[in-house]
C-alpha cells in the first residue's frame, strides 16, 4: 500500500502544479509546452516535435476577468481558462491548440488573450465519410506545419509514428488501470482514480505510462475484496472539482468505468494502424462514438452506457452535466429515455468549476444511496 500510495502521490504532484512539471520537462529536454484546449487535438503530432502536449481544462476559481470577454452562459472550463490566461498562467507556453466543436471554443479561439500564438483546426462533423477523413488529414498537415514554423521543428512521418506507439500503449495501459480500479474499489477510491485520468494531461506519456505499469503491478500483488458499497458508471466531460469526488468517497460510491471526455473517452480505443500517420489520426476521431462533441446521428451513446452498466455490474449511471453545455444537454433527453425504458437507475448532478457549495450534490448523492 505504501508504494501505490507514494506513486498516486507523485501523479497528484504533477496534476496540481503543472508549473514545476513545465519547468522539469524544459531543463530535461530544452524544449517546451504546447497548450491543448480540451477536447480532442492529435497530441502526436505535438509529441512528435518533441514539445510536451498539456491540458487545459481550467481550474477551481473564481472568474472575474473572463466576464469581460466571454457570455455568463459559457461553460466553467473556458471562464476559467480564460481567467488563467488573463492571469497570465499560460504566458510560458510556446503555442496553443484549438479543435472547435462548440460555440464557445469557436469564441475561445478568436479572444485568446495570451502570449502564446493560436492554432486552430476543425473536426469535421459528418465523420463517417471517406471525404471527411480527407479534410481532417489537411487541417492536420496545416496544424503540422504550423506548429513546425512556431516552434521551429521539423516534423517527420517517422516521428509522428512513433508518437503514435507511445500515445497508443498508454491508451492500454490506461484502459487496464480503469478495469482493475473497478476491481478494488477498496483500494483506489474515486480521488485517486482521477487523479491517475488526470495526471496523463500534463506529463509526457512514456513516462505516465511507466508509472502506472508500476502502479498496476503493485495494486495486482493485493488481493480482490468484497465491495460493500455502490458501483456507478460516469459519463459526461469531467468531475470536477474534487470535493464532488470527497462526497462519493464518504458514500461509498466507486467510480468503475466512466464515459468522461476529460478521462475514458481519450484512450477508449488506439489510433488504427496504417502507413499515413496523419490519416491514421483521422481515423481515430472517425472511430470515435458516444460523444455530444462529435456528431452521432444514431445516438449510440444510451445503448453503450446501458451495456456498459450490464458489463460491470453498475448500481446506477451518473450523468455529470458540465453548466451550460448545449451539446451535452442536447444530447441527455434521447439516453434519460433509454434509461427508463431499460430500468437502468440514473442520477444527474450539476458539475461547475466555479462551485464552492456542495450541499445540493450531497443531497442528490445521498438520494441516490437511499433508492439504491
Amino acid at each position: 500500500m505504501n508504494k501505490i500510495n507514494e506513486i498516486i502521490n507523485l501523479l497528484d504532484e504533477v496534476s496540481k502544479d503543472p508549473k514545476l512539471t513545465v519547468k522539469k520537462y524544459k531543463e530535461k529536454t530544452g524544449k517546451g509546452v504546447v497548450g491543448v484546449m480540451p477536447l480532442y487535438a492529435p497530441e502526436e503530432i505535438i509529441h512528435a516535435a518533441g514539445f510536451l502536449p498539456m491540458g487545459l481544462w481550467g481550474a477551481q476559481k473564481e472568474v472575474s476577468k473572463a466576464r469581460i470577454y466571454l457570455p455568463p452562459f459559457a461553460c466553467s472550463i473556458m471562464q476559467t481558462n480564460m481567467e488563467l490566461q488573463i492571469e497570465g498562467a499560460y504566458d510560458d507556453l510556446d503555442a496553443v491548440v484549438f479543435s472547435v466543436p462548440c460555440d464557445t471554443l469557436k469564441c475561445m479561439s478568436q479572444k485568446w488573450k495570451g502570449k502564446s500564438p493560436v492554432i486552430v483546426f476543425t473536426h469535421p462533423q459528418n465523420r463517417k465519410l471517406e471525404s471527411a477523413n480527407k479534410f481532417l488529414v489537411t487541417e492536420y498537415e496545416i496544424l503540422k506545419d504550423k506548429l513546425e514554423k512556431i516552434l521551429n521543428v521539423k516534423i517527420s512521418d517517422e516521428s509522428i509514428t512513433n508518437s503514435i506507439e507511445i500515445y497508443n500503449e498508454n491508451r492500454k495501459v490506461m484502459r487496464e488501470f480503469s478495469d482493475l480500479a473497478g476491481q478494488y474499489p477498496n483500494i483506489i477510491d474515486p480521488i485517486q482514480r482521477h487523479i491517475v485520468f488526470k495526471s496523463r494531461w500534463f506529463m509526457e506519456k512514456s513516462e505516465h505510462t511507466k508509472l502506472v505499469k508500476e502502479l498496476i503491478s503493485e495494486i495486482k500483488k493485493l488481493p480482490i475484496e468484497e465491495w460493500d458499497g455502490y458501483k456507478v458508471i460516469a459519463t459526461g466531460i469531467m468531475i470536477e472539482p474534487e470535493e464532488i469526488l470527497q462526497i462519493f468517497k464518504d458514500k461509498k460510491i466507486a467510480i468503475v468505468a466512466d464515459d468522461l471526455a476529460q478521462e475514458s473517452r481519450q484512450f477508449r480505443h488506439d489510433v488504427p494502424e496504417g502507413d499515413q500517420p496523419l490519416l491514421r489520426l483521422a481515423k481515430w476521431w472517425q472511430n470515435l462514438e458516444g460523444c455530444a462533441l462529435a456528431t452521432d446521428t444514431k445516438k449510440l451513446r444510451g445503448q453503450m452506457l446501458i451495456d456498459m452498466a450490464k458489463k460491470y455490474n453498475a448500481d446506477a449511471v451518473l450523468i455529470c452535466m458540465m453548466k451550460f453545455c448545449d451539446p451535452e444537454e442536447f444530447d441527455y433527453p434521447v439516453y434519460y429515455r433509454e434509461f427508463q425504458e431499460a430500468g437502468i437507475k440514473n442520477l444527474l448532478i450539476e458539475i461547475d468549476l466555479e462551485m464552492t457549495a456542495f450541499e445540493q450534490t450531497n443531497t442528490r448523492l445521498q438520494t441516490l444511496v437511499e433508492t439504491l
